[in-house]
């Protein structure tokens, strides 16, 4: 009668090793969460900004743009200028 009791104890699986796997998988999901979704938050704030970023990037460009101008108004001015000196000496002041 002993050696049956010995028998099927030694027979019998132990479900320790998978329940330990499952926990342990567990915890590395929740870890891997736990730092991926602050990152995804950040990603959508920082997404969230870049369109009224863009938009005040696009207003800049547009505002600046006549100063692309500036260089033939200075050499305009130059020449008007110069046009002015040569008529004042001819006038004699």
């Amino acid at each position: 009668m002993t050696t049956t009791v010995l028998a099927a104890a030694g027979s019998a699986t132990s479900t320790f090793g998978w329940v330990l796997g499952y926990v342990i998988g567990g915890v590395v999901v929740l870890a891997v969460v736990a730092l991926v979704v602050p990152i995804l938050l950040l990603a959508r704030s920082i997404g969230n900004e870049a369109v009224p970023i863009n938009d005040a990037l696009a207003r800049a460009v547009r505002n600046t743009a006549p100063l692309a101008a500036l260089r033939t108004t200075i050499e305009h001015a130059t020449i008007i200028i110069g046009g002015l000196q040569r008529g004042r000496a001819r006038l004699g002041g």
